[in-house]
């Protein structure tokens, strides 16, 4: 399957070098051509922008046109896009700006092929890990029992680990998914927030909400909760459970306690895998020391059976400026 899709790509689309460093991508699909160039040349011109590059479009080939090292990182990216294009059959404008992230830029040569090894498939979208990180980070949730990543956000920790998840659902690996957050801000006394129980909760598990309709039709979600192979609950209602056939993801698990980490890594039962996500610098514990995250994985980390992956800005698959923000805060707490 890799090799027809690897072939597939390289029918599509070659690259041209000139004597001055400019580069031509030549398209032999009009359709991958029009998906990469976007709507008005809007893909070309948010390339333009990060790259500080000069892109034109003509005929069946776009042309590269900027230093030596930025042409490299620009047709990187055009290939990462046609990729994406060949895929799911549509380019968004976060695909742009991914596009041109840093480890896609340094794995010229074996990129695609590592790819595809690490491509998720779900019914809405193919996800394609972008980083060394997030590849490590997919391996482990297929292979590992317990996996603990903390790192900032937009790195892909939730997100892929849902995708995971959910493919794992869908052919029968498991029978359940189960997604938990701690509810802070009320201090898990929900009874005193208005409405029913999933009122109550809702408004701190949207996140989770968003990442199950991002790979899967809105009514196919519903119904896989309203049938309850998908459970989405706040941490408080983990406890005294056994969880079997299952995937259990705690998302926010910096504003969980130790014992409550404890208390959720003991609830693997047989044919189960569970999932710790966190970000150490965004507690919202009214005693940081209190969070069990960073404690958990320096007791765990040595046991083979669990998989610890520490995350950087440099993972961070949002907008470009989210990185520098996410370095910038970083190297204050460095200071």
């Amino acid at each position: 399957m890799s090799k027809q899709y690897l072939k597939k790509i390289s029918s599509a689309l070659k690259f041209v070098y000139s004597d001055n460093d400019a580069i031509s991508a030549i398209f032999q699909r009009n359709d991958i051509l029009m998906g990469v160039v976007g709507e008005f040349n809007s893909n070309l011109k948010e390339l333009e922008k990060i790259t500080n590059t000069k892109i034109y479009s003509r005929g069946n080939s776009i042309l590269i046109k900027g230093n030596r090292k930025k042409n490299e990182i620009v047709k990187n990216a055009i290939y990462f896009l046609a990729e994406q294009f060949i895929n799911n059959g549509s380019i968004e404008k976060k695909d742009v700006i991914s596009s041109i992230n840093k480890f896609m830029i340094e794995e010229t040569n074996n990129k695609s092929s590592q790819n595809v090894e690490y491509i998720i498939k779900t019914p809405k979208k193919s996800v394609i890990p972008r980083s060394i990180r997030q590849k490590n980070y997919v391996r482990a949730l297929k292979e590992s029992d317990i996996v603990i990543s903390t790192g900032p956000a937009g790195t892909g920790k939730t997100f892929l680990a849902v995708a995971i998840a959910l493919t794992m659902l869908l052919e029968k690996k498991i029978e359940k998914i189960i997604l938990s957050r701690p509810a802070v801000e009320a201090g898990e006394r929900l009874g005193f927030l208005p409405g029913d129980m999933r009122e109550k909760v809702d408004p701190y598990l949207r996140p989770l909400y968003d990442s199950l309709y991002d790979l899967l039709d809105f009514e196919k979600i519903q119904k896989r909760i309203e049938i309850g192979d998908i459970e989405i609950a706040p941490l408080a209602f983990m406890r005294g459970r056994t969880l079997k056939n299952s995937f259990a993801i705690l998302d926010e698990a910096q504003n969980a306690t130790d014992t409550q980490i404890k208390m959720f890594l003991t609830r693997i039962g047989e044919n189960s895998k569970i999932v710790i996500n966190g970000d150490p610098t965004q507690i919202d514990l009214p005693n940081k020391n209190l969070s069990g995250l960073n404690r958990s994985k320096k007791l765990l980390g040595h046991l083979k059976e669990i998989s610890v992956i520490d995350f950087d800005h440099s993972d961070v698959v949002r907008h470009p400026l989210v990185t520098k923000i996410v370095k910038a805060y970083s190297d204050q707490n460095n200071d």
